[in-house]
């Protein structure tokens, strides 16, 4: 997320997309953003918050080219997409780079929630993984990421399109590592992979957490499940608003 005093916005691609901002700001804010940022071909800005069973946010038109696809460069790999189609931010660039150098070699990974692949595209590009199993639900989200897969010349990871309820009871593998980077309501899914764990199984949980619950609100939604965990590391990896927190749980089952 790029700031300038009172501006906010995401740069996706060659788009910049702008929070909350007055009407009486916004050509001031558009002046600004190009002059400092010489690729921005196009200047959205969010209308509402993302909704829906895919997270799909809204945007208006106010500079530039009007389009929603971009192609958007992230750790030495290219993602295709389009903005408004497709769930995707920018400002988990560290934390996928973060998770794909822990990843060891062989290994075999589960990404639930994919989307366009940044996570399981990041993980092949900067690890010696095995395979990795991406499953997503938004249909158009898995055609730019069957796209994504031919621009980063990948060939290790598979990509499953349907409800991950019922594309993971089919998936014969146990995973060494599964990454849940949904972290709306992901403690609904923590079920499903009961039986889809190795001994030492690396589990990467996502949730949304308020500074004054920081961490065992999150904690316990582990733990509602899974009795007995090893905490391997906590991450606040984004801040939501003001005290609250997108943070990932590094964990592992006893």
């Amino acid at each position: 997320m790029a700031k300038n005093k009172r501006l906010s916005f995401d740069i996706i691609g060659n788009i910049a997309i702008l929070n909350k901002i007055s009407k009486k700001e916004q050509k001031k804010a558009i002046n600004t953003i190009l002059k400092f940022n010489k690729n921005i071909k196009t200047i959205l800005l969010k209308a509402d918050k993302v909704s829906g069973i895919y997270r799909l946010p809204k945007y208006r038109h106010l500079a530039g080219i009007n389009t929603r696809e971009t192609l958007h460069k992230e750790s030495s790999c290219l993602f295709k997409l389009d903005v408004e189609k497709c769930y995707f931010s920018p400002r988990l660039s560290h934390e996928r780079l973060r998770i794909a150098k822990q990843v060891k070699n062989n290994e075999i990974i589960l990404v639930m929630f994919s989307g366009i692949a940044p996570f399981p595209i990041v993980i092949s590009r900067h690890s010696k993984a095995n395979e990795i199993y991406a499953v997503e639900m938004n249909h158009t989200a898995v055609d730019y990421a069957l796209d994504n897969l031919k621009l980063n010349k990948i060939n290790n990871i598979k990509l499953f399109n349907g409800n991950v309820k019922k594309i993971l009871p089919k998936l014969k593998h146990k995973f060494d590592r599964i990454i849940m980077p949904a972290p709306k309501n992901a403690e609904n899914y923590l079920n499903l992979i009961k039986n889809k764990l190795k001994r030492n199984t690396i589990i990467h949980f996502y949730d949304f957490c308020n500074e004054k619950d920081f961490p065992d609100k999150s904690i316990n939604k582990i733990k509602k499940i899974f009795k007995k965990i090893k905490i391997l590391k906590i991450v606040k990896c984004g801040d939501i608003s003001p005290y609250n927190y997108r943070i990932c749980i590094d964990f592992q089952v006893l």
